[in-house]
């Protein structure tokens, strides 16, 4: 006979069940049926998450947006690569953005991002983002979320400890992590020790437009310099980057430059060396790096190679540099909210070296100094020490802060993140991660006003998390409420490329701001058009220049004659809507670079060099309406030496 369950008795069962494994439905996050987790991350339709997180994308080159607590992908914003999707890097206007001393760089190793600041707190203007393999430092408009300006910085190799920005994004940090000779010159490699040298550069930040210079960098000794946070609170004005490598070894560095019990955190008091270098110090030094900037009102990029560089030896300062001794090869450096607190991270320690800015301004005044590196005063370990987190975890790499008084900590070996308590140096709680974990972020972490709500863990390794797509997976984040006393794991989101560090920052500080469009009447690149009645195809030689026009659903030409085998074809194509997330695509077949996809009331142009004669079909790529389709039109390509004559339509018409 057939047994037929009823549901209310498997409801029965189920609580019966639970109440004798000691649970009930609301009794904490040991297993889906008595967790509430996926509420607390599910934003329903037509809802919004109350977070934007901004992960590096490592080796992509570029920044991603994605939604806490929910955990999706929102954008992917080109930084430093070229980007088919939008066309940035590709396009006339943007090719610009690449151009290095090296010549056209169309990629780069994107690690540490983070967001401008006003007073310590977070102020969602711009976000910086460095270049760690082409050094370079990128400005990017938290309004337009598009790259706005590319830095090259001179006298780096590994451009590492980068970009960090001081609490009123007076300058953003670019610190070596490859000590070379500067300048560079042809020399052996085994003459490294004394005469490499590592550069820590100050990129002034304008307060109105954001744009960078380079106002100094002062030439340290060939140590690696690894990661770095400005001092804020009663710190600010000084500057801490992780230093290893002080063995100053050139060959197997896994084993020769982790030989000495302890390496340097390096405190820098920037504003020392600014008025210093305001009232005329340092030594400006040949160098050729390029400064490429988009103007959003041109909707255009332009490139400039600059010649010299301000650089400052840290000798001729007195009182502006210190090594703080910290055990053993540090990676993190991280400074707490009320700035009191300098975390050192050493990857070869199992527990956590915290200094103490009170007290190493103390030892600085009583001079209580421990020798010196190549002139530079060397404090006593014990007279800056503030405590030790006797952690018990593998592989220390980088601490945020919830601004509750409490710290969280990765450890990559033990794959965990350790929280404890700023002041006891007490560990309260720990959780695994899965697998491998680098980094860490809290909204804010990184300023005097963190969103202690969530903190996400950005592991390396996925394996057995997600469906296998092959040998190679996309790396994970992990969000974790700690809201309460107990980290607790709310969910698992895959990452593009590898996140190497990330900012967030709260959506009401930043949703607002967020530019829908631009207006046509501010469009003043040189080829726009505002009508479908000023658009104009002008040949140059064997130039031809196209201002088109679109709008739902047509181009404006459609139709174009007397193109010749062996012209370069100019498409500036603006485009007329002045709606919110409507953009149109242009791709031409044959088309050796990428389609454009251009934002609503902007300009873009493409470059089109025909090879075959026919009668070749542009379509736009992005779907627009119902009449998507019927969005297109053709160019007809007549031989080299044709003498047909330009013919275009115009609302049916045909012009010549």
């Amino acid at each position: 006979m057939k047994k037929v369950i009823n549901r209310t008795s498997v409801v029965i069962s189920v609580l019966l069940a639970m109440i004798i494994v000691g649970c009930s439905p609301n009794s904490g996050s040991n297993g889906a049926l008595s967790s509430s987790v996926a509420e607390r991350v599910y934003v329903a339709p037509g809802e919004q998450d109350e977070y934007y997180a901004f992960l590096s994308g490592g080796y992509s080159g570029n920044l991603t947006v994605y939604g806490l607590p929910s955990g999706r992908m929102f954008k992917e914003i080109p930084v430093f690569s070229q980007f088919p999707t939008s066309g940035y890097g590709y396009s006339e206007e943007t090719k610009p953005m690449f151009e290095t001393s090296h010549g056209f760089v169309p990629w780069d190793d994107a690690h540490h991002p983070d967001i401008s600041q006003t007073n310590g707190e977070l102020d969602g203007r711009w976000i910086f983002i460095n270049g760690n393999n082409t050094p370079r430092i990128a400005r990017i408009s938290l309004s337009t979320f598009e790259t706005e300006e590319i830095i090259e910085v001179p006298n780096s190799a590994g451009n590492h400890s980068s970009s960090f920005v001081t609490e009123n994004t007076e300058y953003v940090v670019a610190g070596t992590r490859f000590s070379v000779p500067v300048p560079q010159r042809d020399m052996p490699i085994d003459e490294y020790k004394g005469n490499f040298k590592g550069a820590l550069s100050f990129i002034s930040v304008d307060p109105e437009h954001g744009h960078m210079d380079i106002k100094f960098q002062i030439i340290m000794p060939g140590f690696n310099y690894d990661l770095s946070h400005p001092g804020r609170g009663k710190s600010h004005g000084w500057m801490f980057f992780s230093t290893y490598n002080t063995e100053e070894a050139n060959s197997l560095q896994e084993v020769n430059s982790s030989q000495n019990d302890k390496d340097f955190i390096a405190a820098i008091n920037w504003k020392v060396i600014e008025e210093y270098v305001n009232n005329g110090g340092g030594t400006k030094m040949p160098a050729e790096y390029a400064h490429n900037v988009y103007d959003e009102s041109t909707h255009m990029a332009t490139s400039t190679m600059k010649k010299e560089v301000l650089t400052v030896n840290p000798i001729d300062i007195p009182g502006a540099i210190y090594f703080l001794p910290t055990p053993k090869s540090p990676h993190g450096c991280d400074v707490d909210p009320s700035g009191e607190y300098i975390i050192g991270s050493g990857k070869l320690s199992a527990d956590l070296t915290v200094h103490s800015f009170d007290k190493m301004i103390a030892a600085i005044e009583a001079e209580k100094f421990d020798g010196d590196a190549y002139g530079i005063p060397i404090l006593n370990y014990e007279d800056v020490l503030a405590g030790t987190v006797r952690s018990g975890g593998l592989g220390p790499l980088h601490t945020e802060f919830d601004g509750k008084g409490n710290a969280y900590t990765t450890f990559f070996i033990s794959s965990e993140v350790v929280k404890w308590e700023l002041g006891t140096w007490e560990v309260l709680d720990r959780q695994p991660t899965y697998y491998s974990v680098g980094h860490l972020m809290i909204p804010g972490g990184n300023s005097r006003k963190p969103f202690g709500k969530y903190v996400v863990a950005m592991n390396k390794i996925t394996k057995d998390r997600y469906l296998p797509v092959g040998p190679e997976m996309e790396h994970s984040a992990q969000i974790y409420d700690i809201s309460g006393d107990k980290m607790e794991l709310l969910y698992d989101f895959p990452t593009h490329g590898e996140p190497h560090y990330a900012a967030g920052i709260p959506a009401e500080l930043l949703a607002p701001k967020a530019k829908k469009f631009y207006k046509l009447e501010d469009n003043k690149h040189p080829y726009a058009v505002t009508t479908p009645n000023e658009v104009t195809i002008e040949r140059k030689g064997n130039e031809v220049h196209i201002s088109m026009a679109t709008i739902r659903s047509h181009f404006t030409p459609d139709n174009i004659e007397g193109i010749k085998v062996g012209d370069k074809v100019y498409f500036h194509i603006t485009n007329q809507e002045q709606d919110f997330d409507v953009p149109h695509g242009f791709a031409m077949i044959g088309q050796n670079s990428s389609e454009l996809l251009i934002m609503p009331g902007q300009t873009k142009s493409s470059v089109w060099e025909p090879k075959k004669v026919g009668v070749w079909p542009f379509y736009c790529t992005d779907f627009c309406s119902a009449l998507h389709q019927e969005m297109q039109g053709y160019i007809r390509v007549s031989p080299r030496n044709s003498s047909i004559a330009l013919k275009w339509s115009l609302d049916g018409d045909e012009l010549n």
